[in-house]
């Protein structure tokens, strides 16, 4: 390696280390040096193997299929996500969960049809992370976990619950079983592809930008999408300064008219020596 090469490396290296001291250190992320070693081990498996495989599915798998394959996971889902529902105190959001999941796994054909929807029964998502978030628990540090991605110390023991609610889980043959899996990992990759792409062409820090989306999407759903209360004093705020604002200027002929006959308006108002130039007159749009 040469000497000039051997600077450039380490001028860039330097440059990537002071931009990382510089980076503001966020209170939900106190593992970040280690999440972001996962992260990286985890885009690097995305690139090489999960990635290529989604984009591969993706092209040369029809919309209708894709369709049917993504209503047959959903189907699955609702099992848990009506226990989770039941949990958080919600029993009507409960029997819409379970009469789905009656209605698409009869009806729709073990689930490849989503009748359910179609007869107005809404589509929830919940899980046992959310359900120990309504119940009071703190999202804890924000946590990467190998190759499952953005997760919690709150979230990530509440998979190991919802796992076994999952019907596929329970099925005999271990090797459908997983290769069902894997569709529905390479399913949900597929779909995620023009986000990602996205992400990666505007965001200056990925994991920065992921990582903050996560957290802000977990805390609205054990919401179920309601406003956040901690950002009511800003809209408050927004609301009182648009209010004082002042009001805008009136135009420029209203302003020099004043009520009364046309000739009054213009005698008082304009100058004297201004008063017997029709050219000004008419400038300023005072002439009939």
């Amino acid at each position: 390696m040469s000497i000039r090469k051997l600077c450039l490396l380490l001028g860039v290296v330097s440059l990537t280390s002071a931009c990382t001291a510089m980076r503001a250190p966020s209170d939900s992320d106190p593992l970040e040096g280690l999440n972001r070693t996962v992260d990286g081990f985890n885009q690097v498996v995305d690139k090489a193997v999960v990635k290529p495989l989604a984009q591969g599915y993706d092209k040369v798998t029809p919309p209708e299929i894709k369709t049917v394959i993504g209503n047959f996971f959903s189907n699955l889902e609702d099992v848990s996500v009506a226990f989770n529902n039941l949990l958080q105190g919600k029993p009507k959001a409960a029997g819409s969960d379970i009469t789905r999941f009656a209605l698409n796994t009869t009806i729709g054909i073990v689930g490849v049809a989503d009748v359910a929807t179609e007869l107005g029964f809404e589509k929830h998502n919940e899980d046992f992370g959310q359900t120990l978030g309504v119940w009071g628990v703190g999202s804890g540090p924000y946590l990467v976990l190998p190759l499952i991605g953005p997760s919690t110390l709150r979230d990530a023991p509440g998979r190991l619950v919802d796992a076994p609610l999952d019907p596929l889980y329970h099925y005999d043959d271990v090797r459908v079983r997983n290769s069902l899996f894997v569709v529905n990992a390479v399913n949900k990759r597929a779909r995620l592809l023009p986000a990602t792409d996205l992400v990666e062409r505007v965001a200056l820090d990925q994991y920065a930008f992921v990582r903050d989306a996560y957290l802000k999407r977990r805390a609205s759903l054990i919401r179920d999408g309601a406003p956040d209360p901690t950002e009511q004093v800003y809209e408050d705020f927004e609301e009182a300064s648009s209010s004082m604002a002042p009001q805008p200027f009136p135009p420029f002929k209203a302003a020099l008219v004043q009520p009364g006959p046309v000739d009054q308006q213009v005698d008082t108002v304009i100058p004297a020596d201004l008063q017997q130039s029709e050219r000004a007159r008419s400038g300023l749009g005072l002439l009939n």
